[in-house]
Formats: structure tokens, sequence, C-alpha cells
């Protein structure tokens, strides 16, 4: 008789002598079991073997060989079975409903719900996104950023709450997430949530927190990945108390894409034990297949939907870049389990980019860019002697001395991050220049700037003004002020609600009062490193002015859908501003950002987008030192 039982963490075969032949047991070496001490006793983890051991029992049967499970594990291939048979019915419900098979009564129903306990009618494609998330019970939402994805998942939320099966919602995602979750939840469902934000602060006050019952559980719970990593434990028991169930939501989700990170482990280890589950991401595959794997490991975490013999296909058609083979694989597991809405689907009013608008550069900043430049020049001639570490922080720190001299000469006075070189010729008044420059001269940029400003703002319209550097951000704001308008600066630096106990605002109070239409405040000076994701300017303003540009262009066009996103863009343009220095490299930057834009539009446009186009690099300027350059490696 063969015996399966588990022993602490282990799965354990027992076998009496002459149960197993030689080609059993190499059968229980494939999937992990072990011999201990050369008896016929064999092991496996518990992590491998108790997935195996419906493989196992299955082959005990077709070998004709006797055997017995005990109750432990009996229980857990019960609980298997219960866990595929719930996939298998949202496979075929989110097919259905993705294909039109959807009773009218059913739809009936919503609708009733909505007008009821809905405030902000849901448009078109939202009401099928919140009818597929119900029918799936685990799904995922992969439409553009800007077509409303928050305003499906509470209003799925309320209407499981309203059938007595969720009692909270609990968020991970950045932490420029926290403000769009308070006030969408209010203008989705017309009343404030009690909120808590678990990240930040005291963290034995912090977790203290985690301990709640049913009178004090918050409508909405606020984390981020960082703040999940740490405290995934006190997450996953305040999960698992009796009588409160959790709506567990992953918010901008590619950011748990890496198959072994740290952030994606601690998602993983507190998912079971939430009583729904949702991701949401507009990048659910930013440069393979791959990368989808946890986000449906995430959704169903007792039975995954993508079985490791197909994630195994999917990396190997996707090395060989054959990305249709491996769509075809994803198709048909997962393809019913999301809901993806395209930016073509929304509706919007289109967007308007304004022809560049040329500013020649003044004296002084052009005396110091070309001095630069030709630095830069000779220094290449060079570079073959460097070694290819060396050369890659090179390029990107002249390449970045290059954009500072576009956006303000002062900014050459500072340190760039692990890039030393003196670019300066030997002239010391160069460099004096440098110290003294707003002693001598207005950049040509910002007094371009402040004329169209004036030009926006006495039409009424609010302008957001986005830059890439610090200083640069500062000095707008200053001169921006000095017109007498209301204006508003967001950077890394600007804290996050609750986060820092700091008497500035945060980017919550400053995004909430530049949104107002009552307020003063007209201008909006940001970062697109630190506000371009998250944040919805559209109800507002819908100009931008781009003061300078990087080669992210990620940042880029997430920047772009601040002000085009539904609810608001139907009816008016999104219009866009570029402010260029003549015979500067500002016109490769801004042709390569819309390159890869232009390129990336049509890749969002497919069921399963792949954004192999460094959606998630810091930056290409590498790429660019050789194209305006040239490679010194090739000139050996």
């Amino acid at each position: 008789m063969i015996r399966i039982e588990r022993e602490h963490n282990f799965v354990i075969v027992h076998a009496d002598p002459g149960d197993l032949a030689p080609r059993h047991e190499s059968q229980l070496a494939v999937w992990g079991f072990t011999n201990k001490g050369g008896g016929n006793e064999f092991a496996c983890p518990i992590s491998d073997g108790l997935p195996a051991t419906p493989k196992l029992i299955s082959y005990l049967q077709k070998s004709g060989r006797a055997y017995t499970v005990a109750p432990e594990i009996q229980n857990f291939l019960a609980a298997q079975q219960d866990a595929a048979s719930r996939l298998n019915v949202a496979v075929r419900r989110g097919g259905d409903l993705k294909n039109g098979r959807i009773s009218k009564a059913e739809k009936r129903d919503f609708a009733s719900f909505l007008g009821q306990s809905v405030v902000r009618p849901l448009k078109e494609h939202q009401f099928k996104a919140a009818l597929h998330l119900i029918a799936v019970e685990n799904g995922a939402n992969f439409s553009v950023p800007g077509s409303g994805k928050t305003s499906v998942v509470l209003t799925v939320f309320q209407w499981l709450r309203k059938l007595g099966k969720i009692d909270s919602l609990f968020v991970v995602g950045p932490p420029s997430c926290f403000g769009p979750w308070r006030q969408e939840y209010e203008a989705v469902l017309g009343v404030a949530p009690a909120c808590d934000i678990m990240a930040g602060g005291d963290i034995d006050l912090r977790r203290s927190r985690y301990c709640v019952n049913t009178r004090s559980v918050a409508d909405l719970y606020l984390t981020t990945f960082q703040t999940l990593q740490r405290d995934w434990e006190q997450v996953r028991v305040m999960f698992e108390q009796q009588d409160i169930r959790f709506f567990l939501v992953i918010d901008e989700a590619h950011y748990i894409k890496q198959l072994d990170g740290a952030w994606a482990g601690a998602v993983l280890r507190i998912a079971r034990y939430a009583e729904r589950r949702c991701i949401l991401t507009g990048t659910p595959f930013p440069r393979s297949y791959a990368d989808g794997f946890n986000l449906f490991d995430v959704l169903w975490p007792e039975k995954a939907p993508i079985s490791d013999e197909e994630k195994h296909k999917v990396i190997l058609y996707c090395e060989q870049s054959e990305w249709d083979r491996a769509a075809q694989i994803l198709e048909g597991s997962i393809a019913p389990l999301f809901y993806r809405v395209r930016k073509t689907d929304l509706g919007l009013a289109p967007q308007i980019f304004h022809p560049p608008v040329k500013v020649p550069m003044k004296t002084y900043e052009r005396l110091v860019y070309d001095s630069i430049l030709d630095r830069i020049r000779n220094l290449s001639q060079s570079d073959y002697f460097r070694n290819l570490d060396l050369l890659v922080r090179l390029r990107r720190g002249r390449m970045t001395r290059l954009r500072q001299c576009l956006s303000y000469t002062p900014l050459l006075g500072t340190a760039v991050t692990e890039y030393a070189e003196d670019l300066l010729p030997e002239d010391l008044s160069l460099s004096d220049m440098i110290k003294h420059y707003d002693e001598l001269e207005v950049p040509g940029k910002l007094e371009a700037l402040l004329d169209l400003v004036r030009t926006l703002t006495a039409q009424g319209e609010k302008v957001v003004i986005w830059s890439n550097f610090i200083r640069t951000l500062e000095r707008i704001q200053e001169s921006v002020s000095a017109l007498g308008l209301g204006v508003r600066l967001i950077y890394g630096a600007t804290p996050i609600e609750k986060l820092e106990m700091r008497d500035e605002l945060t980017r919550e109070e400053i995004i909430a009062e530049f949104v107002d239409t009552r307020s003063h405040v007209t201008v909006l000076v940001a970062n697109p490193a630190a506000c371009a994701e998250s944040i919805s300017l559209h109800k507002a303003c819908s100009h931008a002015i781009y003061y300078d540009l990087s080669y992210n262009c990620a940042q880029y066009v997430q920047s772009l859908d601040r002000i085009h996103r539904v609810g608001g863009s139907e009816t008016k343009s999104a219009h866009y501003h570029f402010l260029q220095y003549g015979d500067t490299i500002d016109g490769d930057i801004l042709a390569n950002v819309r390159r890869k834009a232009d390129n990336m539009a049509r890749v969002v446009d497919k069921e399963y987008p792949i954004y192999s186009l460094d959606m998630f690099e810091e930056d290409d300027e590498v790429e660019a030192y050789e194209r305006l350059f040239g490679s010194p490696r090739k000139r050996v």
C-alpha cells in the first residue's frame, strides 16, 4: 500500500517494500520527490509536492497501484477542484460577455442598480467592463489610461457590497494613486469614504491599524507596493479575519511584472486571502507576454489560468520573437478573464499638437551651449579608448548636460549622478557666466513661455507646464507668479498625503485646487517623473506646455493623457504646445518621442499589446548620443 501524507512542510510518499518499481521512483524524482535514506519513503517540499499530488494520484491509478491519501491532502485536492471549477465558470462567463452573450435581465438589473446607487453615470464601455468584472469575479481591466478603470471598480465594489458579498476595498498602488481613489470614490458613489492610508508614518502605529472588526473596518484602504512588501504578514492576518471580506485591487499592476520581484512576491502572498481580486493596468505586457504571468497568478492564486507548460511555451516563443504564437496560447488561457478598451473606443475629441514655437537662444545661453557642444564633439573623438560601462555613463551624462543647457543655464553648476566629467573649457569667464547667469539675461524660452501663458490665461484657460529639472520648475513658478497669476508646483519632493508630516500642500491638495474651476490657481508647473501617472487634470485644463523634454517616451505619453481622458475630453480637444530652441538637440528630442509615441499608439490598439519600445527604461540618451555624435566603436 502507498500512503500519501503530510509531515510538517513536506508531502511524504510512504511505500511498502515492492510497491514501487525503479520506473515509479524515477517519475517521483521528476516531480521533485527525493528518497529519504535509501528506503521506501520519498519527500517533496509542500510548495512543489501539493501541486504535484494530483499528477501523482493519476499516475498511481493508471499504474494499478493501491494508495491512500491523508485527510489534509484530500482537503487540498478538494479545494483545488473547487478552484478549477470556479475558474472554468469564470472563463465561460467572461467569454460570453465579451462576445455579447448576456441576458437582458442581467443588463436591466445592473442598470437599475446604477440608477439607484451610483452618482456618476457609466459610459457604455465602462458599463460593459463592470458587467465583465462581475461575471468573472476575479478579473483584469487592461483599458488604456484615461478610460475610467477606477470608476468601473468602484461601481462593482458597490454592487458587491449591496449584495452582502464584500465589506471593504483594499487598493495597492503607487502613492500617486491615493488622491484619485479618494476623489473618485466620492464622485462615483456620492459619499466620502471612511479611508485609511496604510503607508508611511510610524511603523508600529500603522501595523496596529490592521487590527479591525466589523464596526471599525474602513470603506477604503490604500497602501503602496513598498509598504506591502514590509507589511504583507499583517495584511494577510487582516484578510483572514472572520466576517470581513476584502476586495483586493492592484492598481498600475505593471509594477509587479517581475516574476521574482519583491513587490510581486508580497502581492502573491496576500492574494489568496482576499474575497475578490482585480488588477488594473493599461500596459499589461511591458516588454514580453511573460510580464502577464504574475497578474493572473494574483487573480487566481489557487488555480493558475496559465499552466506551467503554457508559461514555458510563451517564454520560448517570446525569446524567438514569435509573438503571434505566444499570443495564441494566451488567447486560450486568459482572454475571457480580462477586459480591454482601446484609445479609439473612447470617443474623445482629437488631440491638437500645435507646431513647435521656435525660440532663438539669448546671447549667453548660446555661448554656453555651443561651447559645451564643441567640447563633447572633441571628447567623442577619443572615446574608443574607454571601456563600455564608462562610455555609457559618459554619453548619458553629456546628453543630460546638453538638455540642461536647453532648460536653464545655471543647471550646469549642479552635479549629475554618476557623471563628473568637466565639459567647460579652461575659460573662467564661462564658469562665471553660468554662476551669475540670472544677472545677465532672461532665458529666451522663459520669455516665450510667459507670453504664451498670458495669452492662454487671458482666454480663461488653465495651463499645465511640464519641465524635467527642479531648478527650472522653481524658476518658472517664480516667473509666472510675478505675472500675478495663481501658480502651484509639483515635483518629486512634494509630499504625498499622510506620508509625511509637513506644513506645505500635498500633491492631492494642489491638484484639487488646480482643477477647481472656482480656484484662483490657473497654472500648474510639474515634473513628468512625479506627476505623469495616476492623476487627472482634464476637467479643468486642456492646454499643456512642454518647456523642455527628455528622451523618456513613457513619461511623455503619460503626460499627454493627463488632459485627454474620459469624463471631459469627449467634446473638448486637448492642446499641446512645445517650446524649442533652434539649431539645438531640442528638435531631435521632440522627433524621437513623437516617433515612439506614434508607434506606441498603434500598439495600444492591439488586444495583446507588447510594449517593446523601452517604455520603462530611464531614457534613450545613449542611443541619441550615438545618433548625434556617432559611435566610437564603429570608427576603430
